[in-house]
């Protein structure tokens, strides 16, 4: 099959490489419908994560067609149409069973082998999905298949940056970064109850979509943002702030805009060794701060039944479409963030 693999730092290439197969009892192999390039997709490509085997399949957002079903697998069929998170897990240990299946004790990220151990991903025609029946989800009537990819990742995460800030009606509330995450979080923070959200970010392209998706845009290369969200709430500072970059500047400017008692709610990949602010600063603030690897895959059922509500135009953020062999061309549009790009969507 055909593949979009990891060649080294911003080498990402379109070749052949061996078919999936079904290797245990809870596999199927899903033929890909629709596959995208994500945010974190890039911490490989720079060089900011390391350990990725040459010639992994990149990628983790994913749908398409059940093609092979291992004889374990109970509820899914040859034809079923799928969707997927970007990582397996058991529906069945303790994270498992209170929502965090992120941390599942068998989670595995999709697109991630180190030392031939992993699992491939699914910027690819073909991609082996373990633990098929808890891991899976069928596509539901009146989701769209791009949707779906997009419910499997960067709606469920800024979703869970949202619920993780506690949204409550009248507060103040901040995103920073307005990539595909960070205007998911801004509609997460509507359905929870948000009336007054700021979003940050310096790209003008995605501050005019985070304002078209119902937030006022501060332009950091143009504005204080800490003197309009002081201004906005008596001097306090934003009840929360939800940041979905992972950088040393968000986190800072996170710190300095959440007001005394409030929430830093980050699912950004930060690589940095250090928080940008001490234990004595956010001792000082009696801030709250939380992180870590959204649970998208029990997040998925809420988030399938808001896109059935056709709510909000999600997929407006799909900026470019592309063929997977134009896969590689993709990555450098979207790292460069040519042609305002904001998320790239490919079809094998």
């Amino acid at each position: 099959m055909k593949a979009l693999t990891f060649n080294g730092i911003e080498k990402i290439t379109y070749e052949s490489v061996a078919d999936p197969g079904i290797a245990q009892p809870s596999d199927v192999v899903v033929k890909v419908k629709c596959c995208a390039i994500c945010g974190s997709d890039l911490h490989v490509y720079h060089g900011r994560e390391t350990g990725l085997d040459m010639h992994t399949c990149m990628g983790h957002e994913f749908a398409g067609e059940v093609m092979e079903v291992g004889k374990g697998v109970k509820s899914l069929r040859v034809g079923d149409v799928v969707i997927s998170p970007f990582s397996i897990s058991c529906g069945e240990c303790f994270y498992c069973q209170i929502g965090l299946t992120s941390r599942c004790v068998k989670n595995q990220l999709f697109g991630w082998v180190e030392n031939g151990i992993g699992l491939h991903g699914g910027q690819a025609e073909f991609v082996r999905v373990p633990l098929a029946d808890s891991s899976l989800m069928k596509l539901p009537e009146g989701v769209s298949v791009e949707e779906g990819v997009l419910a499997g990742d960067i709606i469920s995460t800024g979703f869970y940056s949202a619920k993780q800030a506690q949204i409550k009606p009248r507060g103040v509330y901040v995103v920073i970064g307005c990539g595909p995450v960070g205007l998911m979080a801004i509609l997460g923070a509507r359905t929870y109850g948000a009336e007054k959200i700021y979003a940050v970010d310096r790209e003008a392209a995605r501050l005019k979509m985070a304002e078209k998706f119902g937030a006022i845009p501060i332009n950091t290369s143009m504005a204080d943002a800490v003197s309009i969200v002081q201004n906005a709430s008596e001097g306090r500072g934003a009840d929360a702030v939800m940041e979905a970059i992972g950088s040393e500047f968000s986190l800072k400017l996170s710190y300095q805009l959440v007001r005394p008692g409030g929430i830093i709610s980050s699912v950004g990949v930060c690589n940095d060794k250090f928080l940008p602010f001490s234990p004595v600063q956010a001792y000082d603030k009696n801030i709250t701060y939380v992180t870590g690897r959204c649970p998208a895959r029990g997040m998925m059922p809420e988030i399938l039944k808001l896109i059935q509500e056709k709510k909000f135009p999600f997929i407006d953020i799909i900026t470019h479409r592309m063929s997977l062999k134009e896969g590689a061309d993709g990555y450098r549009i979207f790292a460069a963030k040519e042609d305002n790009c904001m998320k790239v969507m490919l079809t094998p």
